[in-house]
């Protein structure tokens, strides 16, 4: 019986004997590639298709064919396909439960097609339908003065509403890299074969319109070897996860009894749970990054059963970044400013910058005369706001009134950078798309 069941699986024809429990195990992936389900049947009816047009199936069989593969997605969608122990990956289940629907005439779907170039066209067409445009839009309340911060240590004062828009730029790049990303995807490589093409002069350009490929493979064994996609993928993943790491640490750092500033989403207790976790997942994504990483590096051309490993690796970040995001999104939506606090961090001391900038002289001079300030506050035990006027003119005549350099809503009016909403962030990468 085990010999029979070998000789079924589309490699097996050439051996004899029963394979061993461990190895067909190892072997095996159909327990999570089912995911591939409808992209493997969307992928086999265009490719159908395209056999009909070559002479390969008549009109009956290609009407019958497409017929049992709608059936078989209609099974997968409602949860009712039955996985074998027999069905070595998600192919192989759906061409032995096509073959079970409509006869031998089920054979002929595979012909001139590998595996080769039909797991790496599946796993684009999935990633390209999960690839979607990440957009934040903090609720900012530019009013709201808080301390900026540079090594943790209070440095100048800033508005609430750009300390967000600082992470919504930087998840609009990793917007812009996805889409990158999606674009390179979007080659189809189906019409490659094992590694050497088709024999059967198959319309590669009707392939990629029924699956909505942009171009078409310009070498078959790149085409069926190629995981830059994925290493592409996982890499712009990283980088995203850093992103909301970093946003997730800044805003633990803020909703700490010590900085009091902000009060995050919470799971139990007031532990920011939701934050950490998402700061967690930075180490999982990445681990996947190196992963497939060490995996490619050492492969010789053409397919190898390594390749394998890719599609574990991009189902978890998938499921991941898709976690991850929505319950970013929660917290971004809940979360809650405490105002008061913020103003209460707004200390003298972060103004001392600011000295240097109302003297009417070079800069290195300037901060000198400002520094000479602060070290005179500091003499006199007093915060440099208390300095008086005489005070600052014994230091350098060139000082005017501060009562304005010490005024933050004045420090902050200061400064000036391109100031861009989440609307228009969104609208930008809308018009780029």
């Amino acid at each position: 019986m085990a010999s029979e069941v070998r000789g079924d699986k589309l490699w097996g024809g050439r051996f004899s004997g029963s394979t061993d429990p461990i190895m067909e195990m190892l072997n095996s992936s159909i327990a999570y590639d089912q995911r591939l389900s409808q992209v493997d049947i969307q992928g086999s009816m265009a490719y159908a298709k395209a056999l009909e047009k070559a002479g390969i199936l008549t009109k009956t069989e290609l009407e019958k064919i497409l017929s049992g593969l709608e059936k078989i997605s209609e099974e997968w969608s409602k949860g009712v396909f039955v996985v074998k122990q027999s069905d070595e990956d998600i192919h192989t289940a759906n061409e032995r439960r096509l073959k079970e629907l409509i006869g031998d005439i089920a054979g002929k779907l595979h012909t001139g097609r590998s595996r080769n170039d039909q797991v790496v066209t599946d796993l684009k067409l999935l990633l390209k339908s999960s690839i979607s445009v990440i957009s934040t839009s903090p609720a900012a309340k530019f009013d709201v003065i808080m301390p900026g911060y540079t090594h943790l240590q209070k440095a100048l004062p800033i508005r609430w509403s750009q300390f967000l828009l600082s992470h919504a730029v930087a998840l609009t790049r990793d917007s812009e890299r996805l889409g990158d990303v999606k674009k390179r995807m979007d080659v189809l490589p189906l019409g490659s074969g094992a590694l050497a093409g088709n024999p059967l002069e198959i319309d590669r350009e009707l392939l990629c319109s029924e699956l909505d490929f942009a171009s078409i493979s310009l070498n078959s064994m790149d085409a069926i070897s190629e995981r830059d996609f994925v290493v592409e993928l996982l890499s712009v993943a990283t980088l995203l996860m850093i992103h909301l790491s970093k946003l997730a640490e800044d805003l633990i750092i803020f909703s700490t009894t010590e900085f009091a500033l902000a009060a995050a989403c919470c799971l139990r207790r007031k532990n920011p749970d939701s934050l950490e976790l998402i700061r967690s997942k930075a180490g999982r994504v990445f681990g996947r990054l190196a992963a497939i990483l060490m995996v490619l590096k050492g492969l010789p051309s053409t397919y190898n059963k390594d390749l394998q490993e890719d599609k574990e690796a991009v189902f978890d970040v998938v499921d991941t970044l898709t976690a991850v995001l929505q319950v970013a999104t929660g917290v971004i939506s809940t979360l809650q400013i405490n105002k008061e606090n913020m103003e209460k961090a707004l200390t003298p001391e972060l103004l001392d910058h600011h000295l240097s900038f109302s003297l009417q002289m070079p800069f290195r001079q300037a901060h000198a005369a400002s520094g000479k300030a602060v070290h005179l506050a500091e003499t006199k035990g007093i915060a440099i706001n208390k300095l008086t006027l005489e005070d600052l003119k014994s230091i350098s005549p060139l000082f005017a009134s501060m009562s304005p350099v010490f005024n933050t809503v004045s420090s902050v009016e200061q400064y000036t950078a391109m100031v861009v909403l989440p609307r228009e962030l969104l609208k930008k990468q809308k018009e780029q798309a």
